[in-house]
């Protein structure tokens, strides 16, 4: 059939390999572009995010609240920062009324008043004592004795022996004859601005005390 083509339609319609070659190859080409456009442009499958339900989060755990150490201390007040009111008298460095946080030990206020004199003797003062509120501490000054019956009181009149200036109470004080209350606080708050007493004869010092009120005490009294 081809033979029987005119010449110049055979030329026209010649395939050569070439030609066949490059045409493959366009087609590969083609095909290619597109089986990547199309293999691009598939739909994706798209995870929804996790619900969370309001509420759900963990709880918070505060911190635990720290005690003071004062607290534990027996006898330590419950409100917060509360103070005693002690008076630190005998052989100690600065003796007086000391304001001390509430729970505070003997030890704490011998620190207040300065620490106890050198050679003071304190065997049977409990340091570790823990002390309230309105007490007096006293510090290497001889126990008083107490006579049979109890101690001198108000208006209980003369005790059956001389009463230690360096020891007594306001009360065994106030015993005393021509001795009112508010002298016998002025005789205390004397020895505990002093230290205690030397001797009798330092209650002439005393604010309220005549010679003729001493000559009444001297012999009812000793250091």
């Amino acid at each position: 059939m081809r033979e029987r083509l005119p010449v110049w339609l055979q030329a026209r319609c010649g395939v050569e390999p070439r030609t066949v070659a490059a045409v493959a190859v366009v087609l590969l080409a083609a095909v290619g572009f597109a089986a990547q456009q199309y293999w691009s442009a598939r739909p994706q499958p798209v995870t929804a995010p996790a619900v969370v339900a309001p509420g759900t989060a963990p709880p918070v755990i505060p911190a635990p609240v720290p005690v003071p150490a004062a607290a534990a201390l027996p006898g330590a007040a419950e409100g917060a920062g509360a103070r005693i009111v002690v008076d630190v008298g005998g052989k100690v460095r600065d003796p007086g009324v000391r304001r001390l946080p509430a729970g505070s030990r003997v030890e704490d206020a011998l620190a207040a008043a300065g620490g106890v004199r050198p050679g003071t003797d304190t065997t049977g003062l409990n340091r570790a004592r823990v002390l309230v509120d309105g007490e007096q501490v006293l510090v290497g000054v001889p126990a008083q004795p107490q006579p049979p019956g109890g101690g001198a009181g108000p208006g209980s009149g003369a005790s059956a022996g001389p009463i230690s200036l360096g020891s007594a109470t306001v009360e065994q004080l106030d015993g005393l004859p021509g001795v009112g209350p508010v002298l016998a606080q002025h005789i205390v708050d004397f020895r505990t601005a002093r230290g205690g007493f030397r001797s009798v004869e330092e209650l002439r010092q005393v604010e309220g005390i005549g010679e003729r009120r001493f000559a009444d005490l001297r012999t009812r009294v000793r250091p």
